[in-house]
């Protein structure tokens, strides 16, 4: 077996989990939310972070590509209308057999595409997953815009109770903020861009410029958006505030002008 390079592959690859659309709601008017079943090892496997194949709009038999021993995706040969996405599971309960995942509307995108035609019966591949990039500290720092609401979410709930810090969440207006349980000590700001189009604005690098650096050494800052936000608060972290690599995750999620990537 040879992937599409034509490299050798160790051993059979096997075939993708496929999990089921059970639920679909719009938690706010940008942000649909999509409840999967399937078998509780597919659940465990997809998260915090997932690989998501997404077939094309109204396929009902996607030719799904297979997973290699190493983690590597055999593609089939030819057309087959998958696309590969990353996204943050917002929860997994391998016990019931669910996945919840965000999916941010606006973009033309093939998951956003997807997500807007999902109804219970629909299927969505899943071929693995990975971690947050996330680690334990005293005083945390997160940013991110509605794509990164599903890791917030899962950081802030994993944060221990003497954990202090600053929440940093950019998106349209209060219609798209959702409810997000944090710390006593993490505050919770969010920043309204209204008419400006997502990924146009400088509202998150503005509000991390504004800020003085936290005193101690047990800070971490993780930060996910557009990408072009993205690299100014790393200039930023790594610059002014003197983070070490080991002390900030900062990645970008999307890029303007290019499909929408992950919801988180």
């Amino acid at each position: 077996m040879t992937d599409a390079a034509g490299a050798s592959l160790p051993g059979d690859p096997r075939p993708v989990d496929v999990l089921t659309v059970v639920s679909v709601a719009d938690v706010t008017p940008s942000v649909r939310r999509v409840v999967l079943s399937g078998g509780p090892d597919a659940v465990a496997a997809a998260g915090p972070t997932v690989n998501l194949l997404v077939p094309r709009v109204g396929d009902a038999d996607p030719r799904w590509p297979a997973v290699a021993r190493d983690g590597r995706i055999v593609w089939p040969a030819g057309a087959h209308g998958v696309s590969l996405r990353s996204y943050t599971a917002r929860r997994q309960d391998p016990d019931r057999g669910e996945v919840e995942i965000d999916f941010v509307l606006h973009g033309d995108g093939p998951a956003a595409a997807w997500a807007a035609a999902a109804a219970p019966g629909a299927l969505l591949g899943v071929a693995g997953g990975g971690p947050l990039g996330e680690r334990p500290a005293g005083m945390l720092l997160l940013a991110g815009d509605e794509t990164a609401l599903p890791a917030i979410s899962r950081i802030l709930a994993a944060a221990g109770p003497a954990t202090r810090g600053l929440t940093l969440v950019e998106v349209a207006g209060p219609q798209e903020e959702q409810p997000l349980t944090a710390p006593a000590g993490v505050e919770v700001r969010w920043l309204h861009r209204g008419d400006t189009p997502p990924g146009e604005s400088t509202l998150l690098a503005d509000a991390v410029a504004a800020l003085e650096r936290p005193g101690g050494e047990d800070l971490f800052a993780w930060v996910a958006a557009e990408s072009a936000a993205v690299r100014a608060v790393r200039a930023d972290l790594r610059g002014r505030w003197g983070l070490s690599r080991a002390q900030h995750h900062a990645i970008g999620y999307w890029r303007r002008g290019r499909a929408m990537a992950p919801a988180g």
